[in-house]
């Protein structure tokens, strides 16, 4: 269901705070026109952890209803309440989402027994398909190997794949060993994206492509078609971009690159997320012009 580029899509909110539905129909299309290959509303980039339960699945039934079936949907859901993700995944198939990202729960930090737990009971009552989202820089839970394949091997057909953010490119061989060939793995960080589909990856979500769809599409389907040299040459045009998006905390650099491209989007933030310092968007306008996009 999952592959190539797949952008993680920033939440535009206008300046009161509100969010902004009518931009962000604009930047569904715009991703869907520029060649993105699904859609993931409401995860760290949409600033979930901002959003109310209503505005969260709110944005999701807008992410659905504008890309109307054209790419699939993977919908942010997770929680470290093992309840509330059960919760999460069934508003989040009421709002016509294709598929649910899970992280394991955070803050909590759960052993490696608790996290195959609370995968369990999700697997018992979700009524969507499940892509993990190991991300331990930010939940400070690390869905080890070993685990990762007894949740896999458990419930095959509801834990489809993972978004892996470790930054370990070793795992990508290891995931595919333990949780077979058909599981599904999508890089979480840009800068590395090139190498994990050479370990056996077959996509990114991406913070990137919401500033550059067209050149991330490019890269990841060049890489599937077997153009290596035109998918590295794509990567290293990109690479200065995916090290400036996180110049400062996420997702202000990337809504103030997408804000140079795209000036009449309302893009403010939801403290405490603050807008990028100076020195990240001295880098972020560097980065524009490697790419050769925006003004």
């Amino acid at each position: 269901m999952f592959s190539g580029s797949i952008p993680a899509l920033v939440t535009p909110f206008a300046a009161d705070g509100s969010f902004a539905e009518e931009a962000f129909r604009a930047l569904v299309e715009w991703q869907i026109a520029e060649g993105s290959a699904g859609l993931v509303p409401v995860g760290t980039t949409g600033e979930a952890a901002t959003l109310s339960y209503d505005e969260h699945f709110d944005v999701v039934r807008v992410c659905v209803d504008q890309a109307k079936g054209r790419v699939p949907i993977l919908a942010g859901a997770g929680s470290n309440d093992t309840r509330v993700a059960i919760a999460n995944v069934h508003a989040a198939k009421a709002a016509g989402a294709d598929a649910a990202l899970m992280v394991p729960p955070y803050y909590n930090r759960p052993s490696q027994e608790g996290i195959f737990r609370h995968f369990e009971a999700i697997a018992h009552a979700t009524p969507l398909p499940i892509v993990l989202y190991n991300v331990p820089g930010r939940t400070v839970t690390d869905i080890q190997p070993a685990a990762m394949a007894r949740i896999v091997q458990a419930f095959p057909d509801i834990f489809i794949g993972v978004k892996d953010a470790t930054g370990s490119l070793g795992r990508v061989t290891e995931q595919r060993l333990g949780c077979g060939a058909d599981f599904v793995q999508l890089s979480g960080n840009d800068e590395t994206a090139l190498a994990f589909n050479a370990m056996g990856g077959v996509g990114c979500i991406s913070v990137t492509a919401n500033v550059a769809p067209r050149l991330c599409a490019d890269f990841q389907a060049a890489w599937a078609a077997g153009d290596f040299a035109k998918a590295r040459a794509l990567h290293d045009k990109l690479y200065p971009l995916h090290i400036a998006m996180f110049t400062d905390a996420s997702p202000g650099p990337v809504k103030y690159a997408l804000g140079k491209i795209k000036p009449d989007w309302p893009l403010h933030l939801r403290l405490p997320m603050t807008e990028a310092g100076e020195g990240a968007r001295a880098a972020i306008d560097a980065a524009m012009k490697t790419a050769g996009i925006g003004s």
